[in-house]
């Protein structure tokens, strides 16, 4: 009698997150029963018009048109996001356009196209990566810490 039912694992994963993996029946257990909040985009999935928030990480394997808070964004070669982000880490492999703000870290890949207005604490760039538009080192996060200008200057 065997123990483990793939069909049953797959059922209790919705469409979208099991599509991106749906011979791993492990995947969705293992990220079920960690603390981390995780969600998948899969390949020909299309995500639109949603405000994605409280996710640890948002792997774009398909396209997503919407606004995250969150902690990191993964995008795949073939993935895409357009919308507004502000992240902490950001690895672009695929295109991003919009309004990205990273906290800490933007990588974007050989591979990967960021295009719009752009904030990050740091960046890489490997050759053959692309970073277009209004672009400012420093976030949100910088600006909030800084003290108030003084009113008037000595005449």
């Amino acid at each position: 009698m065997p123990s483990a039912n793939p069909v049953g694992n797959a059922a209790a994963v919705p469409a979208s997150i099991s599509a991106a993996s749906p011979a791993t029946s492990g995947t969705p257990s293992t990220t079920a029963g960690e603390s981390e909040s995780r969600l998948t985009v899969g390949p020909n999935i299309k995500l639109k018009g949603v405000e994605i928030t409280d996710c640890d990480t948002l792997v774009v394997e398909g396209s997503v048109e919407a606004t995250m808070d969150s902690r990191v964004i993964q995008i795949s070669e073939r993935g895409s996001f357009k919308g507004s982000a502000e992240i902490d880490i950001a690895e672009i492999r695929g295109h991003f356009d919009g309004n990205l703000t990273v906290r800490e870290k933007l990588t974007i890949f050989a591979t990967g196209r960021v295009t719009g207005r752009i904030r990050y604490g740091k960046v890489v760039i490997e050759e053959g990566g692309q970073l277009s538009g209004e672009v400012e080192f420093g976030t949100s996060g910088a600006t909030r810490a800084q003290p108030a200008r003084p009113a008037l200057q000595a005449a």
